[in-house]
């Protein structure tokens, strides 16, 4: 037996291959797939299914991209109309890979879809070995239960707690877990940084399954979790089957007139992938900074899917990332990327903008001064862990909307946790023509380290009173 983890950057999504006896079977593939295809040939094996846990909101799954290049049979719940897949499984169902057992539970809450996938050996046919946990059940988490909304949370929750209690820690305490998401996915709240582990583990520090279905059920319903825009379309997506790769021109380079050519066309988006400080050094008028590891996240949260766009890169490999990080959340207009990268641009004198910058410190004088409005545009978890008295606080994502609410005539400063999120949001609000807008290098982490005062959010209607 063998099991390879499958991991996509950014989006902390988790997908696994696993063999035995020259079959294999992936659980919930990402959508560029060759790595399977090349695990299962460097073992000579053939992948006998792709197994789904859900209908996936924050990825688009690659489960019809890898079927058209190995024939392997889909499964997913019979729940959902899917309009693909040859195996629609229910609770019970058993699939064999090699000597291997893969029974089907049905777990639903965070989803009603949603499966987990119990394996056993052929030694032991009765006592399971791990289970794949989908976004039912996390390391040091579970799977958040709001995407059907505020009113039908609690019902959900209730169906999760059921699903934890009920079916999955009746497994026995030896099983293994092997989750989708890892730390930092928007699946689930403070999902712990270990890759794996054990039901009995999970008993013992897993704060969600030491609570009672109500406590479980105000615990959930506490979390603030923001639901990105973008989940609907991949779920869309993710239902009907999204188009193939293979039936997509990838983005092409462009010379520097070739580039500036498509900039002028109609719903055309220059995205600079580089990072804050050298998009604050020079940058092509109205580009939009999304530095290469907000690619994986952020463009669902800021871009219309069907948006046309051109890419400004680092450096000219960089181009199958950004393109694979874009494929995955559905963005598959990319037309093509600045081959000779920015210096042949302003060689060749075309036109430049900066974005000014400031530090924490010079940050803090002008505010005394009352200089300068501060923006800060991380998410409201984090402005419970301190923000910066008097600063407006308006999420990135919802930037685009509540920027007609910021006066035009005063000196705007944009902070985050860093200074990538604040120049991506410092770059909509040039965009949208305001003229003096400073980016915050070092953001909330480096006022925190200067020992600057910060203020705590106490409960969350202060928070939204923000």
């Amino acid at each position: 037996m063998n099991l390879v983890t499958v991991k996509s950057e950014g989006i902390a999504h988790n997908s696994y291959y696993l063999s035995d006896e020259s079959e294999a079977v992936v659980i919930d593939p990402r959508r560029d797939c060759k790595v399977y295809e090349q695990l299962a040939n460097k073992e000579c094996a053939r992948i006998k299914y792709i197994l789904e846990t859900h209908r996936n909101e924050d990825y688009v799954v690659g489960s019809l991209e890898l079927q058209n290049l190995n024939e392997a049979e889909i499964g997913h719940s019979i729940v959902l109309p899917f309009k693909y897949g040859e195996h629609r499984l229910e609770d019970g169902d058993t699939l064999n890979v090699g000597t291997l057992k893969i029974k089907t539970l049905h777990t639903p809450g965070h989803t009603d879809e949603s499966l987990c996938y119990v394996v056993y050996i052929s030694g032991n046919p009765k006592e399971p070995m791990m289970v794949f946990t989908g976004d039912t059940l996390f390391v040091g988490s579970v799977g958040r239960t709001d995407l059907f909304g505020s009113d039908a949370q609690a019902s959900q929750a209730k169906k999760l707690h059921t699903s934890l209690t009920e079916k999955i820690l009746k497994l026995g305490d030896h099983v293994v877990i092997y989750p989708a998401h890892g730390a930092g996915s928007i699946c689930g709240g403070n999902i712990g940084s270990s890759e794996i582990s054990t039901l009995g583990y999970e008993k013992k520090t897993n704060p969600y399954l030491k609570l009672d279905e109500p406590s479980f059920v105000k615990r959930a319903k506490s979390e603030d979790l923001i639901v990105p825009r973008y989940f609907r379309r991949i779920e869309q997506l993710n239902l009907e089957g999204p188009q193939l790769l293979s039936e997509l021109a990838p983005p092409r380079p462009m010379s520097v007139i070739d580039f500036e050519h498509h900039m002028e066309e109609p719903n055309m988006l220059p995205v600079d992938a580089r990072n804050a400080y050298a998009f604050a050094g020079s940058h092509i008028p109205n580009s939009l900074s999304l530095w290469m590891g907000g690619a994986s996240v952020y463009p669902g949260w800021i871009m219309p899917v069907d948006q046309y766009i051109v890419f400004v890169l680092e450096r000219t490999s960089d181009v199958n990332k950004v393109k694979a990080r874009f494929n995955r959340l559905g963005f598959d207009n990319l037309c093509g990327y600045l081959c000779p990268g920015m210096n042949e641009w302003q060689e060749m004198g075309k036109p430049i903008e900066r974005l000014c910058t400031m530090s924490a410190q010079l940050l803090r004088e002008k505010l005394e001064k009352k200089d300068v409005l501060l923006i800060d545009v991380r998410e409201p978890h984090e402005w419970r862990e301190g923000y910066i008295e008097d600063a407006v606080r308006i999420f990135f994502g919802d930037l685009e909307e509540k920027a007609s609410s910021l006066p035009q005539n005063k000196p705007i400063a944009v902070t985050c946790s860093a200074g990538n999120r604040s120049s991506l949001a410092a770059s909509i609000l040039k965009r949208k023509e305001f003229k003096e807008v400073y980016n915050v290098l070092g953001g909330m982490t480096a006022w925190k380290n200067l020992d600057y005062p910060t203020k705590i959010m106490r409960n969350r209607a202060a928070e939204q009173s923000g």
